[in-house]
This record gives structure tokens, sequence and C-alpha cells, in this order.
């Protein structure tokens, strides 16, 4: 019995875009997330405001939402997709200390949107980063995954922790 099969590779083992075009629209959603624990003076000059570059929280979510529009064009043989909705959440995890950023993205298409949100969440933590390093260059970006997808030929999945 043949295991899973790499759709991205060929017959020949070459790297080529998987053909959506005899697959079927769907509502497809992914979800995913990741953290950026920081110390707390940090996490508190954030949730006050008084980063020197601005809004940390409100330009993260901006970011993250460029992103997964321009996923495409930034992983190879991703397709481009029409996504219906991108949505960027960012909440305080004083336990952390951090913040928990989560991504959904929603398309109706051929292909699933796991890396644009994963894109979504990676580039919002990253961007939490760069607007708070001048005071924490300790910060740690951690637990980028995917925790659901729904649509498309291979199902459901949820992470189960």
């Amino acid at each position: 019995m043949a295991g899973p099969v790499l759709t991205h590779l060929g017959a020949d083992g070459q790297a080529n875009m998987v053909d959506v075009g005899d697959k079927a629209e769907t509502t497809r959603t992914a979800i995913a997330e990741g953290r950026v624990t920081m110390s707390a003076a940090t996490l508190a000059m954030i949730r006050e405001g008084n980063a020197k570059k601005g809004d940390v929280i409100g330009t993260a979510r901006i970011a993250g939402i460029m992103a997964a529009k321009k996923t495409h064009e930034l992983i190879p043989l991703c397709h481009p997709l029409l996504l219906t909705k991108v949505s960027v959440d960012i909440v305080e995890d004083a336990t952390l200390p951090g913040l928990v950023v989560t991504a959904l993205a929603r398309v109706t298409g051929k292909t699933g949107v796991e890396m644009e949100a994963l894109t979504a969440a990676s580039v919002a933590c990253l961007t939490i980063y760069d607007m708070a390093k001048a005071v924490d260059r300790g910060m740690v970006i951690s637990g980028i995954r995917l925790v659901e997808k729904t649509g498309g030929k291979s199902g459901d999945y949820r992470v189960s922790d």
C-alpha cells in the first residue's frame, strides 16, 4: 500500500504547480495561529500604546491581512486566490507573557487557504517583533501552526491538543 503522495512533485521528481482545473469550487476556510513571547514590560508598553513605531497590534493586523493576499508571491507553487475573507486577531496572554495571533482565511475556490492563513499569522508575529525590538530583542516567535481547515476534497482538519 502506497503512502501519502506529494502533490507538488511530478513523476520525474520535479517541482510543479498542481493543476486544480478539474476540482470543484467549494468554500474553504483555514485558521492558523502563532505566539510572540516577550517581557511583561514590553507587553505593557504595547498594551498602553507607547511603542515608538506606533500601534503595534493594529499594524500587525494589517500586515497579516496584506501578507495573506500576497502568499502566492512569497511561497513557490501557491495558486493566486480571490480571498473572500481574511481576519487577524491579536490578544494578550499574560501567562506567556505576550501576544497570541489568530489568522483566518476563506475562499470559494478550487484549492485550500492553509498557506494564506499561515502566512498571515507569521507576518503578523514578525511585525510585532519588528515594532517592539528596540526595547526587547529577546522576544520569541513560536507555535506557528494550522489550527483548523474546512472544505475541499481532503475534508476537515482540527488540531488536537
